[in-house]
């Protein structure tokens, strides 16, 4: 993709407000908040203005990720067919949490991500819960690896069953997102919710402007929307 159509792109910079009272162009903020989501530091995001003749500090560039990152849209919504649900521990400020995440198996979108304290029967339900709210998951078959898990969607009156060969896509993703976390550093240095925002962001990255191979070079967003 060309530098200047890079430049042209936006993270619903439809919602200028956010950017009151910023003297550098949207475009601009758009660009550095895309170098650092793709896996440049601060830094080196700072480096590439300033070769490109942009005055700004690293620390303007986290002012305008963080201003992002709570505007960041949801997934499209979709009904989708088959869905493959796990989660992996973290470390965040030194303390052990567990991230679940949900991808639809067919279009690769990532429906879902959240933090919880500790892993288990009922947040497994309370994530399924934030599922069916943003979903129409009502016909959908999850694919899952732990039996507590069926607890869990027979609270929701939903369908799945074990599986251990047609998750690879999911598995992949926690490769994909711990890869990405270690490009900077082994754990979160910072709270739970700010590790949410962080994911947000990232999800937002990896269903809108992250090529999947699986889809012909296409985004997960693009192969559901078109």
């Amino acid at each position: 993709m060309a530098l200047r159509d890079l430049l042209r792109e936006n993270l619903d910079i439809d919602k200028q407000d956010i950017w009151e009272n910023e003297r550098t162009p949207t475009p601009v903020r758009c660009f550095a908040v895309r170098l650092h989501s793709i896996g440049l530091s601060l830094r080196e995001v700072e480096g590439v203005l300033a070769w490109l003749g942009v005055d700004c500090c690293f620390q303007a560039v986290w002012n305008w990720k963080e201003k992002l990152a709570e505007t960041q849209s949801d997934p499209p919504t979709v009904e989708p067919s088959r869905v493959a649900v796990d989660e992996k521990q973290i470390e965040i400020d030194g303390e052990k949490k567990w991230l679940y995440a949900a991808i639809d198996t067919d279009s690769k979108l990532l429906l879902e991500v959240d933090v919880y304290s500790r892993r288990g029967t009922d947040p497994a339900a309370a994530f399924l819960h934030r599922l069916t709210e943003k979903h129409d998951v009502a016909d959908t078959e999850f694919l899952v690896d732990a039996g507590g898990y069926l607890t869990a969607l027979a609270r929701h009156e939903l369908s799945g069953h074990l599986d251990y060969e047609d998750r690879n896509h999911i598995e992949k993703w926690f490769q994909t997102v711990t890869m990405r976390i270690d490009r900077f550093y082994t754990f979160w240095r910072s709270s739970q919710s700010s590790a949410k925002r962080w994911l947000r962001r990232f999800r937002h990255y990896y269903n809108r402007h992250r090529p999947s191979q699986a889809l012909d070079s296409r985004t997960p967003a693009e192969e559901v929307l078109n």
